[in-house]
């Protein structure tokens, strides 16, 4: 799977325009935040913010921030999905912790070889444990948990 493959699958959970007073990103567009898109030089109406603009921000953000070119295939979207939601320092700790590595939110000498040495569909499901693990005791859960939930199940299916 490569960036392109991922950004599409990525607006399959995203959508488009949002404004929900209940969520810490409150008013996104694609899925990307009003905070982030102006961090990352987009001044306009967030309505209008287009797929490109959108797809310019997510690729350095989070597709590159997490390595996923480096990974294994089986591994890539759900590192880059994790990292849209959660960051992606949490989203390299909860690959670290699938790997049984220590979690220090870096894929440096030991997680590499963990991730040459295990195998990816293993890693996969027990990154999405500990995605939906952490997920469920956030304060936001009672509000998101159901969608956060199916997120999950979707990335497990097409594993």
């Amino acid at each position: 799977m490569n960036f392109d493959d991922a950004f599409e699958r990525l607006l399959g959970h995203e959508g488009r325009y949002s404004f929900n007073p209940q969520d810490p990103g409150r008013e996104t567009m694609w899925g990307v935040t009003a905070a982030v898109a102006r961090a990352h030089g987009y001044a306009g109406p967030m309505r209008d913010m287009t797929l490109d603009q959108a797809r310019a921000i997510y690729e350095p953000l989070y597709w590159q921030a997490v390595g996923a070119d480096q990974l294994p295939d089986a591994l890539r979207f759900d590192l880059f999905d994790g990292a849209v939601n959660s960051g992606p320092l949490q989203s390299i700790k909860w690959l670290q912790r699938a790997l049984r590595v220590p979690d220090d939110g870096v894929i440096g000498a030991v997680t590499r070889k963990a991730l040459d040495t295990t195998d990816p569909a293993l890693v996969a499901a027990r990154y999405n444990g500990y995605r939906l693990q952490f997920m469920s005791t956030l304060s936001t859960w009672p509000s998101f948990g159901r969608g956060w939930a199916n997120r999950v199940a979707k990335n497990l299916i097409d594993l």
